[in-house]
């Protein structure tokens, strides 16, 4: 790992760099959530920041990094949508092109927001495909910066933006939260929400929330190494299946991080249709993990103050018409 490790300093700059243009997302509660979980729950929606998730941040604080020759050459990507739209929108606004390889099983609105953006969209197969060759392969070509969806300090730094303004949030209301609950793909979002929680609410600790079968971060933290899944298709959460956590936010996240948690696809959606029906907020399966794991432990975290993060907002109504089929929760 050659990458240094960002630090609190590093989340620091980059809320300085992305304040603005980036959503200062609320701090939202709910009475019903509340009782319903049997804990005091705070949420941080993501899914209200720019292209419909906290990728943004991110992506525009290394976008603001770059020198402007490469911002010349262009920046690259490669994303099941959420980093792909964050990337695109940071690049429309410093005026640079951006090539985004995507998969072809991608939701539909992901793929044409990302265009949206003025971004090239090129797609992958998911699960034949070797995409960090393709991504070489076009980097090579067009000279391009490639831009690393969790595995990259600039990233995570962003990242953490969110967890910090969440954790400022209620330091201001005079409150302190027991758990963090993180929608966890690579660990970049979780490795920057590590780095704010242990500057700002360092009793707390940060759990990683992630679909069943597709649990590599828990499954890493246990044996004390990167470990992969063993496939990278099958789950309704898409935007948080990844080959294996990052190198770099592992690094700081493993020595930090309480238990995993995990939630099978059904219950990621039945938190998808709570958040629609009683919080009023459109959310993908995905970026709804740490919601449904909040629900799904009840007697783990019942009495305490959670702050969880909601990741994203880009889902497909086919998907949304799925959950809200479900029966409700109550």
């Amino acid at each position: 790992m050659t990458s240094p490790l960002p630090d609190f300093e590093a989340v620091r700059a980059a809320a300085a760099r992305i304040a603005a243009e980036a959503v200062r997302t609320p701090l939202l509660t709910s009475a019903h959530l509340d009782a319903v979980t049997g804990c005091r729950v705070f949420i941080k929606p993501e899914n209200l920041q720019r292209t419909g998730s906290f990728k943004f941040r991110g992506a525009y604080n290394t976008l603001a990094t770059l020198t402007g020759t490469e911002r010349n050459r262009g920046v690259l990507a490669v994303s099941s949508g959420n980093h792909a739209q964050g990337v695109a929108e940071a690049a429309r606004f410093f005026g640079a092109s951006a090539t985004i390889l995507m998969p072809s099983d991608a939701p539909q609105a992901k793929i044409e927001r990302t265009q949206r953006s003025g971004a090239e969209v090129i797609l992958f197969d998911r699960v034949h495909d070797d995409r960090e060759a393709r991504a070489l392969e076009l980097r090579e070509k067009t000279g391009a910066t490639f831009i690393h969806p969790f595995n990259d300090p600039r990233v995570i730094a962003g990242q953490g933006t969110a967890a910090l303004e969440a954790c400022q949030d209620m330091v201001a209301a005079g409150v302190r939260a027991d758990h963090i609950l993180v929608c966890t793909g690579g660990g970049g979002l979780t490795a920057g929400t590590v780095l704010s929680a242990a500057a700002l609410m360092p009793q707390a600790v940060v759990h990683t929330c992630e679909p069943e079968g597709f649990d590599d971060y828990r499954r890493s933290l246990l044996s004390g190494r990167i470990e992969a899944n063993e496939r990278l298709g099958g789950s309704v959460c898409d935007a948080i299946i990844t080959p294996s956590p990052g190198a770099i936010g592992f690094a700081i996240n493993q020595p930090r991080l309480g238990e995993g948690l995990v939630v099978s696809d059904e219950e990621a959606l039945r938190a998808v249709a709570f958040a629609f029906r009683e919080l009023k907020l459109v959310v993908e399966p995905g970026g709804a993990v740490a919601l449904a794991g909040v629900m799904k432990n009840r007697d783990r975290f019942a009495g305490r103050t959670v702050l969880i993060l909601l990741s994203g907002g880009n889902i497909d109504a086919a998907v949304l018409e799925r959950a809200l089929r479900l029966p409700e929760t109550r």
